[in-house]
Parts: C-alpha cells; sequence; structure tokens
C-alpha cells in the first residue's frame, strides 16, 4: 500500500494539484476529525479508566503491573511500526493499532466484576502489540498531513479528541458513582459503555485517506512512505534515536510522561470514589483547554518562531517544577497521616488542585513533544521514525514509572521524588535543542513541507 501512496503522489502533477477543487472529505481537518474519533476511541478511553486512579480499581498495585506490561511491548511495536508501514501503509498501520485496546477494558471489566485477573495482563499484552502502532502512526499523520502554518492548531484539535474521551468517560463515572464517597472501586456497568465504543475504532479508522489523496489548502503533496527493506527500516530508525537531538531530548520526553503513573496513583491512594470520578471528568477538560491554548500560541505566526518555541518551553517547565514542589509537600505529609479525602472533606482542594495542574502539565507537554519532533525531522521518512522513536521512548518511561508505582512505597512518595528530580536533570539538555529553533534550518523544502527554522527566512514573522 505504502508503494501505492508513493506512486499517487508522483504521478500527480504541481499543475492538478493547483486546479484540482479541494473536497471536504480530503481535507487536512477531515483526516483530523477521523484521527481524532480514532483517539477518543482507543486511547482517549484509555485514559478516561486511568483518570479515575488505577483504571477504576480500589487498589492500584495489578493495574500499575498491567500498564508497565503494556509500556514495555509499546517499546517494541513502536520501534517496528515504520517497517510495518512499508507493508500496509499508514491507514493500515492505524487500523491496526485501534485492535488491542478493548481487550484490555474487558480485563478490567472482569476484574472490577468478578475479580479475574488474568484478563487483565492478557489485555494489557494485546494492547501493548497493537497501542505502539497506534501511537507512532497517530503521531505521523497528525504531524505530516496538515499545511505546516496550520500544524499547531491541527494537532490541539486532534489531541482534544483523546481529552473528550477522558470527559466523556468521566461523565459516565461521575453519574454513575456520584453518592459514593468512601474508598472502593467504580461501578461496572461503566465499562461496558466503554468496551462497546473502543469497538468502533478500526472501523472508523478505515475512513483515514491515504497520503497522496489528502487535498491541503497549500496544494503540497502529503508524503508519509518508507523505501527501505525492514532490516534497513530498522537500522535507519535506530541511527534516528542516536541522533544527537533526539537524544538530548530523551530526560525531558521521561520527565512529561513518566508524571502520567504518578498522578493517577496519587488519586486512587488518597481520594474517595466520586472524588476519582470528578478528577477523570475535570482533567479532561482542563486537558482540551490548555492543549488548544499552546496550539494556538505555536500557530502565532506574527511572532518569531524562537520567541514562540522559547517561551512555550519556559513557561511549561517553571509550571511544571512548581506542580512538582506542591505534591512532593502533598505526598510526604499523606505517607505519615494516610487520609481519604472526598470533595466535602476539608482540606480536598489542596489535595486535589495538584493532580489537576499535573494533567495540565502533561498535556502541554504532550502537545510541545510534537511541535519539536515536527522541527527537527528533515524528511517524511524521517518523521515516520521520530514519531515512532517518540512514541516509543514514551512507552519506556512509562513502563517504567507504572512498573515502579506497583511497588506500594514507590506508589505512595517515591514516584514523586524520581518525577520531581527527572525534571531537574531534564531542564539543559532539553533547552540546547529548544534554542536552535527559529535559528537553524532543519527541513529541506523541496522534500518536505517546508517547516523553517531559519529567522533570517521569516523576518521576524514567523514560518508564515
Amino acid at each position: 500500500m505504502a508503494d501505492q501512496d508513493a506512486r499517487g503522489v508522483h504521478d500527480t502533477s504541481s499543475s492538478e494539484r493547483s486546479t484540482e477543487p479541494i473536497k471536504w472529505y480530503r481535507t487536512p481537518f477531515y483526516n483530523a476529525t477521523v484521527l481524532g474519533f480514532c483517539s477518543l476511541a482507543a486511547p482517549g478511553l484509555w485514559g478516561a479508566m486511568n483518570s479515575l486512579g488505577a483504571g477504576g480499581a480500589q487498589e492500584p498495585y495489578l493495574v500499575n503491573t498491567a500498564n508497565a506490561l503494556t509500556f514495555c511491548l509499546m517499546i517494541i511495536s513502536c520501534w517496528l511500526t515504520s517497517s510495518l508501514v512499508k507493508y500496509v501503509g499508514i491507514k493500515g498501520a492505524l487500523v491496526a493499532g485501534t485492535i488491542g485496546f478493548a481487550p484490555y477494558s474487558a480485563g478490567l471489566y472482569l476484574n472490577n466484576r468478578f475479580g479475574v485477573e488474568w484478563l487483565v495482563i492478557l489485555g494489557a499484552a494485546l494492547c501493548g502489540i497493537s497501542a505502539g502502532i497506534f501511537w507512532a502512526s497517530e503521531a505521523a499523520i497528525a504531524i505530516a498531513y496538515p499545511e505546516p502554518k496550520n500544524r499547531g492548531k491541527m494537532i490541539a484539535y486532534w489531541i482534544t479528541w483523546t481529552c473528550v474521551g477522558r470527559i466523556l468517560g468521566g461523565a459516565i463515572n461521575l453519574g454513575l458513582n456520584h453518592k459514593q464517597n468512601t474508598a472502593g472501586k467504580v461501578g461496572y456497568t461503566v465499562y461496558l459503555i466503554f468496551i462497546a465504543l473502543q469497538c468502533l475504532g478500526p472501523f472508523v479508522a478505515l475512513l483515514l485517506n491515504r497520503p497522496d489523496r489528502v487535498q491541503r489548502s497549500d496544494r503540497q503533496p502529503v508524503r508519509l512512505e518508507i523505501y527501505d527493506n525492514p532490516w534497513q527500516e530498522i537500522r535507519a530508525t535506530t541511527k534516528t534515536f542516536l541522533n544527537k537531538e533526539f537524544l538530548l531530548l530523551v530526560f525531558w520526553i521521561g520527565q512529561a510522561v513518566y508524571s502520567e503513573a504518578v498522578y493517577y496513583t496519587y488519586i486512587a491512594l488518597w481520594f474517595s470514589v466520586r472524588a476519582r470520578s470528578l478528577g477523570s471528568f475535570l482533567s479532561g477538560v482542563v486537558a482540551i483547554v490548555v492543549t488548544n491554548l499552546l496550539g494556538a500560541w505555536l500557530d502565532q505566526h506574527s511572532i518569531a518562531l524562537k520567541k514562540r518555541a522559547r517561551w512555550a518551553f519556559g513557561v511549561i517547565m517553571v509550571t511544571q517544577g512548581a506542580w512538582w514542589i506542591w505534591l512532593t509537600i502533598n505526598v510526604t505529609q499523606y505517607s505519615r497521616s494516610g487520609p481519604l479525602y472526598d470533595w466535602a472533606d476539608e482540606g480536598f482542594g489542596r489535595a486535589f488542585a495538584p493532580f489537576i495542574f499535573l494533567v495540565a502539565g502533561f498535556q502541554l507537554n504532550y502537545n510541545f513533544a510534537f511541535f519539536l519532533i515536527g522541527q527537527i525531522s528533515k524528511s517524511p521518512q524521517e518523521t515516520i521514525r521520530l514519531a515512532a522513536l517518540l512514541r516509543g521512548t514514551e512507552s519506556a518511561w512509562q513502563a517504567l514509572s507504572y512498573g515502579l508505582n506497583a511497588i506500594p512505597v514507590l506508589a505512595s512518595v517515591g514516584g514523586t521524588y524520581i518525577d520531581f528530580g527527572l525534571w531537574a536533570v531534564a531542564l539543559l539538555p532539553a533547552w540546547l535543542v529548544v534554542k536552535t529553533i527559529g535559528v537553524r534550518k532543519y527541513n529541506d523544502e523541496s522534500s518536505f513541507g517546508y517547516v523553517e527554522r531559519n529567522e533570517e527566512t521569516i523576518g521576524g514573522k514567523g514560518t508564515d
């Protein structure tokens, strides 16, 4: 399929592209909507369950172990995604990537209702195999399909759909559990709704356009093909990973995604069921707001690209440090006193607010990561590789974080201390990459979407 995509691109002359009317169902916005619904049905609802803390279970340890297995397998499947794209194309990879989420939800359902544990682990394994493919392919699509000038807003729009899944799940959970002001697990009915929605994912993914069918407003073709054989592609992906710029981002990626296990475990340990349901709902709302604000800022082309990148990085990292200080104080105190907070309790706001702020920080880091990958990529093939490596690196860190948070002492306090340390270690290496944005030219205009990082060519007017 990928080879056919390539022929389709090269057979289309530039004159034909410039005169052909743009069809709404070929636009980047249409494809971002399809991609967004897939993200809602797959990782969005997975995130909705996790935002309850421990996938809605009473204790976080089994689910944290399962999530660690998921992310371990995602490292491998992310790494191999670019080779898979050669044979099935980016659309086929997206379809394959949506398949494994429903079995994991089914495992949580059986565990919640009947205490069955084996399907949680098997479902986590199936989810890990397919989710790595999904994460890598969705990232490549989100970066490559939109026009460069609209990339920030389009990525924010796509991520919004993922957050809608969290809001939907949170609203359902809150409606079903609003009277449960004690510790415990959420009602099992919600899992049946999640499973049904996740089963729709593969069918929606079939509605995505192949790259050669996409019609952009700038009339530039979308190129997302892999030409090398699998072994050459694996070698090329490994070489890309060893690139200095990507290596400098490894700890920054780590501090960004390690936090997910920390704040989900935090809300599972110290909050009532209905407070956890409220957190699930509000986390989605907050994530949508901050994601779109950052996307709008990154697409302010009247402001120099260098300034946009540096201000975004500075605000994200300074606020993230503040949230870690707050959470460190809280968990140190709670590990001694062992409280359980409900929204009617005194001190709930102080306890609950860091969870919401860390969710916001996670989303800001997440969105900014795609921006960075789009800036340092030099070709369509490298976009696929970098997207796969980004998601694979995320998976490695999350496997570590969920694995460590399956250990009680690390779940209660250690995870917070570790991620606070990662934040400090990541500052300088990440800055060495961010400071080059808007200063050096990375992408070849003739080969890839003319994403420009040269201040001289933008003349103080961004990248437009």
